[in-house]
């Protein structure tokens, strides 16, 4: 069992994710998130702004690390002044979400907030920086804490900045 010194809670804290509910919390993320980032592109920004909680959405278009094919993803808007956030967190599961493996093989990504898209550079923090954003990155969003502290896998945090 992995712990990291910078997450406050602890993996006996947590409520595990139900190993028999993992496909289908999958197959509604996906289903949920296309339609998120529908309603949202075309709304400009306006509608499906918000994930449960009241979280500000943005969505980041990546470019397929095997397809080449431009995806959209709805992700919690995560600003550092100029800069964005993006947590690979997938709830805590296991694996990395999609969009990780599409960022990692193509840093360039466009990050579309309140209707407004621009393009930026990404780049994967080391685990010194990620323990020093961790608290800026809970306050915007809580739940990362937990997250972390359910999985192994050391959550990638990608640091964006515009080009």
């Amino acid at each position: 069992m992995v712990e990291y010194d910078y997450v406050t809670k602890k993996r006996d804290e947590v409520d595990p994710l139900p190993e028999r509910g993992i496909g289908l919390i999958r197959f509604f993320l996906k289903r949920v998130s296309k339609l998120q980032v529908m309603v949202y592109r075309c709304s400009g920004g306006r509608l499906m702004s918000r994930f449960l909680g009241g979280f500000p959405v943005c969505i980041i278009t990546t470019k397929g690390a095997r397809s080449g094919a431009r995806r959209r993803f709805p992700l919690i808007h995560l600003p550092l002044g100029e800069k964005k956030l993006l947590v690979a967190s997938m709830g805590g599961m296991d694996k990395m979400p999609s969009w990780y493996y599409n960022i990692a093989a193509n840093p360039e990504v466009q990050i579309m907030v309140d209707g407004a898209e621009k393009t930026y550079n990404a780049r994967r923090v080391s685990d010194r920086e990620k323990a020093a954003l961790w608290p800026h990155i809970c306050s915007l969003y809580p739940d990362y804490d937990e997250y972390q502290a359910r999985t192994d896998r050391n959550i990638p945090v990608f640091e964006c900045t515009e080009v």
